[in-house]
């Protein structure tokens, strides 16, 4: 890999069982790129996504970080958060003042902050990892599907905060527009 080469994914093909999910993808992402996963639901975006973070799925293929690569990872569902927000932005070593800023530009009323996280809304706890993801000090943001339960203008404040910071990304999202403006390559699934 390259000295700006954040990841190198060749011929990756994850399977569940004996079944392959899509044919092998290859890829690579560079410092400041941000690509856009593109296929229909169920062609392996989430999968590919959910291997380079770690998750135990079966796979053929290669993938290759740059050496002490930080990953910030956006999982699809937010179906697992619970507890209080003081412990969230403890349990993940925020810093809290950002965290809450953060919150705030993204529609998150902090009335809303003393209630515990499981009684939130869907979009209420995407927002939390959102929220969460930018106040990580990462070279890659892995995002599934960030815009599932969100409005229309906490999509442009988010579009907005993309366009300003430019972070390294790897998305799979299907609102095209949100993808056809921050994104810079796409790679299809078949």
């Amino acid at each position: 890999y390259t000295e700006t080469e954040i990841v190198s994914v060749s011929d990756l093909a994850p399977y569940y069982g004996e079944r392959r999910i899509c044919a092998p993808i290859s890829f690579s992402i560079h410092d400041g790129q941000r690509i856009a996963l593109k296929g229909k639901n169920g062609s392996g975006k989430s999968s590919i996504c959910k291997i380079l973070t770690g998750d135990a799925i079966a796979y053929t293929g290669f993938f290759h970080f740059a050496p002490s690569v930080i990953v910030s990872y956006i999982p699809q569902s937010a179906d697992f958060l619970s507890g209080s927000l003081d412990a969230f932005v403890e349990t993940y070593q925020l810093n809290s003042t950002d965290f809450f800023t953060v919150l705030e530009t993204l529609g998150f009323f902090i009335a809303d902050c003393r209630q515990p996280i499981e009684s939130y809304s869907a979009g209420q706890k995407k927002k939390l990892l959102i929220a969460k993801s930018l106040c990580e000090k990462a070279h890659l943001y892995i995002w599934d599907e960030p815009l599932n339960y969100i409005d229309v203008i906490t999509r442009l404040q988010l579009e907005k905060m993309i366009l300003m910071f430019q972070p390294t990304m790897l998305i799979v999202e299907h609102d095209e527009l949100f993808t056809e403006r921050i994104a810079t390559d796409t790679v299809y699934f078949e």
